[in-house]
């Protein structure tokens, strides 16, 4: 890691003035929760539960934007939270701050956190993904450490509950991945496996069927492996439920798109959405 003293402290949004939106809600609309596919089911949390789900939410999002979009300051807050993490920094960006205030409140996993930014180095760097062991181990970081990290915040009954929403996190990482192919691609990224790659070719649009046939039973095995945590959560059962059905619900789309016949990530319809929503608010966990 590079020394502290390259850091320099990262603005804090504005203070809201009356009739401005708050800050929390400024929030909410730089990460797009909201629009999110995991958003879906936050908004079936009680408030005050959805209110810390949402600021860890922006945290997480807010540097897997600053990478994406190869912002000079990624690096320096990325840093910042590995800092903070490892208990040699005090909080000192937005970020961080945040991280402490909910630390005060639940039992945030500092480990998780530097997974998660273990994978975001990753990106960062450019690493590559050579196995299938090297994705599993890539979506471990960028998407079971949040299910960790979620599970911290949501309580759990068990110790075996933040090992399944780990493993849920992984499945809806292996799920962007195949959704987000050709996005990926055009910005210089590929995540799926390069032995995957050289056994069923290059995933072009029209040429990745039998990549998909072989990804997609990957995630949903994922995802019959961690159901069972949903049960152990004390609070969001019915929206991790949804959240999970819902991305689910996104392999099927790639199936019935024709497994990546067109350019484009799989969209699920308005109507298809409004039926899952509505399935699982009257209570319906059938995983």
């Amino acid at each position: 890691m590079t020394p502290p003293s390259t850091y320099s402290t990262a603005p804090a949004l504005p203070k809201s003035t009356p009739g401005e939106p708050s800050r929390d809600d400024r929030r909410d609309a730089v990460s797009g929760v909201d629009s999110s596919t995991f958003g879906q089911g936050v908004r079936l949390l009680p408030d005050a539960v959805q209110h810390d789900i949402r600021r860890l939410y922006y945290v997480l999002r807010t540097i897997d934007d600053l990478i994406d979009d190869e912002q000079p300051d990624a690096a320096p807050r990325l840093e910042a939270v590995e800092r903070w993490a490892e208990g040699l920094g005090p909080a000192e960006s937005e970020e961080t701050e945040l991280l402490e205030d909910l630390s005060r409140r639940h039992p945030l996993s500092r480990p998780a956190i530097l997974e998660f930014c273990a994978g975001m180095r990753h990106d960062l760097t450019g690493g590559t993904i050579e196995t299938e062991r090297d994705l599993e181990r890539y979506c471990q970081q960028a998407g079971g450490a949040v299910g960790v990290l979620l599970a911290g915040i949501l309580g759990t009954r068990s110790e075996n509950c933040a090992r399944g929403m780990a493993i849920l996190g992984r499945a809806m990482q292996r799920t962007n991945i195949l959704r987000d192919i050709d996005e990926d691609y055009s910005n210089g990224r590929i995540y799926i496996a390069r032995s995957t790659i050289e056994r069923y070719g290059f995933p072009h649009p029209g040429a990745r069927e039998q990549l998909l046939r072989d990804q997609i039973p990957r995630a949903d095995s994922l995802y019959e492996q961690g159901a069972y945590s949903i049960q152990l959560l004390r609070n969001g059962a019915q929206a991790m439920a949804l959240a999970t059905a819902l991305y689910r619900e996104i392999l099927r789309q790639i199936e019935r798109d024709g497994y990546g016949r067109s350019p484009g990530r799989a969209t699920i319809s308005d109507e298809r959405k409004e039926a899952l929503v509505a399935r699982y608010t009257r209570g319906a966990h059938p995983m």
